[in-house]
């Protein structure tokens, strides 16, 4: 019962953190008058896109506390949160591209040096940080075109 328990306190720090960050970063008028690559999804894609992803980064995160609370997995997936509620302020709301390209590219990294340290131990939670790598791989892209192209 206490991993169901620790996996509900996971999904709703996550969660929560992800949706504060979410709604007091908006994009707004700055990022509707940047050029953007073709690739650029609507808006609306990123919420669900983001709710799905937080709560795979949450049940990770809790397989991994619960496995080795002070290892080297849990350092990776504190260091990729970190990491993650960091960008969306850098970009959307400081407005530097630039700076949130270093912030995503770290994250990036932090994400495969979890999925690879978890490999061995856990693949469940190695697994669970496939769509979130794919996504992130993505958002880099999509934030160094953006960087770019301004």
């Amino acid at each position: 019962m206490a991993s169901y328990a620790r996996a509900t306190l996971f999904i709703l720090i996550v969660v929560g953190i992800g949706f504060v960050i979410g709604s007091t970063n908006l994009p707004g008028g700055w990022y509707a008058g940047l050029t953007k690559p073709p690739f650029n999804p609507p808006n609306w894609v990123f919420a669900p896109v983001w709710s799905v992803i937080y709560l795979l980064i949450a049940l990770a995160g809790a397989r991994t506390w619960e496995r080795t609370p002070r290892g080297a997995g849990m350092l990776l997936w504190t260091v990729q949160m970190l990491l993650n509620f960091t960008w969306s302020p850098v970009f959307f709301t400081w407005h530097h591209t630039g700076v949130a390209l270093a912030v995503i590219v770290a994250m990036l990294l932090s994400i495969i040096g979890f999925i690879v340290e978890r490999w061995q131990t856990d693949r469940v939670a190695a697994a669970l940080f496939v769509p979130y790598l794919a996504w992130v791989a993505f958002a880099t892209l999509l934030n160094a075109s953006i960087f770019w192209l301004n």
